[in-house]
């Protein structure tokens, strides 16, 4: 049987396991389903609240970790003002229009049964919320696939900090040279990734560049690659 080439497999969420645009359309689905519950202007609240919410983010220190949940909570108060209702009676609607939106990209839930089967080492390395994550691995049935998982929430600092890939790498205690991040941003996932010593896969053009060993716009390629094959 042919050795494989790498030991470890490392995966960004959004945008490689969990499609952008489902999130995107999740969002409008809330809004929607906000300005119903509450008789708002749907166009006001929409500028509204993508303008808070990306100000919340535009905000933070150079890679610090700033919470989408409490964007999201900072944005929906901010169309109603600074007097939205408590939090407990629209998150219910934020919860269920994101989950019903939410769709995987294609090819990625089967590559990572298949590699988990294999007996690859598997990690998480993303810029996300601990609660996030773990909705979003438990939609497609992935939760128990991965060996350990690496969020900003729990670093405290976002990629492409060192301290993302750190702790991914201190979890594993592998070589970096035996691991292959994916990731769908080339300064954030690509570039991190490989200046912590990790090959690197980047997943569609957009995030190819120097610092990318592999280029795909498959995931089903990835456990081929991670085989060697």
């Amino acid at each position: 049987m042919k050795e494989a080439r790498y030991d470890a497999v490392f995966w960004d969420i959004g945008g490689v396991i969990v499609e952008l645009q489902s999130i995107r359309e999740g969002y409008a689905t809330f809004l929607r389903d906000l300005t119903t519950e509450y008789d708002l202007l749907f166009e006001a609240t929409v500028d509204e609240w993508k303008s808070t919410l990306g100000t919340h983010f535009k905000a933070r220190d150079g890679t610090e970790f700033r919470s989408a949940r409490e964007g999201y909570v900072k944005a929906t108060a901010a169309v109603f003002d600074g007097e939205p209702p408590a939090n407990e009676e629209w998150w219910p609607l934020f919860e269920s229009a994101t989950a019903e939106a939410m769709r995987a990209e294609p090819g990625v839930v089967d590559a990572i049964h298949d590699l988990d089967e294999a007996g690859f080492y598997l990690g998480i390395v993303s810029d996300i919320d601990d609660r996030e994550m773990e909705n979003m691995l438990e939609t497609f049935g992935l939760r128990d696939t991965f060996d350990h998982i690496t969020t900003s929430e729990a670093v405290g600092y976002t990629k492409p900090d060192a301290r993302m890939f750190e702790d991914a790498l201190d979890a594993w205690g592998g070589d970096p040279g035996a691991g292959l991040m994916v990731g769908d941003r080339y300064e954030h996932d690509v570039a991190g990734a490989k200046d912590a010593g990790l090959d690197t896969v980047a997943y569609g053009e957009a995030a190819a560049g120097p610092k990318a060993d592999y280029v795909v716009d498959d995931l089903s390629r990835v456990p081929a690659i991670a085989r060697g094959d």
